[in-house]
């Protein structure tokens, strides 16, 4: 069979969670098809990056995305009531592009990532799967409800104007998934139960337990450049650091991911590292004792939780974060916060029981290798690929 993959952003390097779904993905689906790659980018996609590819694919495709076009995509989009980001990732020269491979590749299968691509493919008259990942309108509401006054009619406009588009784009696919059940249920369309949940998965070969020295206390990764992890690192070190520093002076905290913001670095001190871009996430969790979530925003599936408890790192999250997680045991994997009083209690606990602390990373590293590995996690889209 041959499927056409459609992404908004090159799978590699793994530094955003798209990127990470795609790219795994990619490697289930080309053990049982033709994988054609078609991914737009920033940048010059570098060959090495392609070349981490090269093995799953028939052909990749790297379409660069004009920065001077965008400017009058968004425009555009704006006034035929698109979201924005659908015009920030369209370009009619792209799609030109886009048709030549379809009609050189002649798939028999669709698959687009992210709402945002839709437009590219929705009319093609070829079976074709949406993969919504996550709701974006809940996720522009929420922050709408945390931006500053002057932001808050931007985030208004795009909340509403993706809310309509997942609807509307719904009838155009013949399959759709989501990562999380909890997703889906907040997808703006009569028949969202009809999407598939198809979770994402951990790298089991990558994430494992490793015998470090412990450097750091307490760990925080992610993308440090998206909102809601910026939004948390913040939190964190603004508001539940300085009450376990009054008990715990020497307390150390790593701030560790890719593209840090101008105020994820305001944050670096003598007991706050900020990383930037690592080439190894396992080595910096090896080097840490707790891994610490406080999410407040955003949607979806967090893999750095599932990472950090492939580790056997106990885990601190919050209920947003911890309740797209599957299985009745996911009680016993990692610690629920809800106010800042509950993370600091729940850290002060791991640092002193030591007992508690061996317990919570075994029953979380048991968790995510019995729910979250890639192959299981892609059989469903597997299945209905035929």
């Amino acid at each position: 069979m041959r499927l056409l993959v459609l992404l908004s952003r090159f799978p590699y390097p793994l530094e955003k969670g798209d990127k990470l779904r795609a790219y795994h993905q990619i490697r289930q689906l080309a053990t049982q098809h033709e994988v054609y790659l078609v991914a737009l980018s920033d940048y010059a996609v570098p060959d090495e990056d392609v070349q981490q590819l090269a093995p799953y694919c028939q052909a990749v495709f790297p379409i660069q995305n004009d920065a001077v076009r965008r400017c009058f995509n968004i425009g555009r989009a704006f006034f035929k009531g698109l979201p924005l980001q659908c015009g920030f990732f369209y370009s009619g020269k792209i799609q030109k592009r886009i048709d030549r491979i379809i009609e050189e590749v002649q798939p028999d299968w669709l698959y687009c990532q992210l709402f945002r691509m839709a437009e590219y493919v929705k009319d093609k008259p070829i079976p074709k799967v949406l993969d919504y990942q996550d709701v974006f309108s809940k996720g522009m509401w929420r922050r709408h409800e945390r931006a500053p006054w002057y932001q808050k009619p931007f985030f208004k406009m795009e909340a509403q104007r993706v809310a309509r588009y997942e609807a509307e784009i719904f009838d155009k696919f013949d399959y759709k998934t989501i990562i999380t059940e909890v997703d889906r249920n907040l997808i703006p369309h009569d028949r969202r139960q009809e999407i598939l949940v198809v979770p994402n998965g951990v790298d089991f070969g990558t994430f494992t337990q490793q015998q470090q020295e412990k450097n750091y206390d307490l760990i925080f990764s992610g993308n440090m450049n998206y909102a809601p992890n910026v939004d948390a690192a913040e939190y964190l070190c603004q508001d539940i650091f300085p009450h376990l520093r009054m008990e715990f002076p020497n307390l150390r905290i790593v701030l560790c991911g890719a593209n840090p913001s101008p105020r994820v670095k305001a944050l670096e001190n003598e007991h706050v590292k900020v990383t930037g871009w690592v080439d190894s996430m396992a080595e910096w969790y090896a080097q840490s004792r707790i891994f610490i979530a406080p999410m407040r925003m955003g949607t979806g599936l967090q893999n750095k939780l599932l990472e950090a408890m492939a580790m056997q790192l106990p885990c601190v999250t919050s209920t947003l974060a911890g309740k797209p997680l599957v299985g009745a045991d996911k009680e016993k994997a990692f610690i629920i916060c809800n106010t800042t009083a509950d993370y600091v209690n729940a850290i002060r606990h791991l640092l002193q029981d030591l007992q508690h602390y061996q317990t919570l990373a075994t029953q979380g590293n048991q968790y995510v290798h019995q729910h979250y590995d890639w192959p299981s996690a892609t059989q469903p889209l597997m299945d209905i690929l035929h």
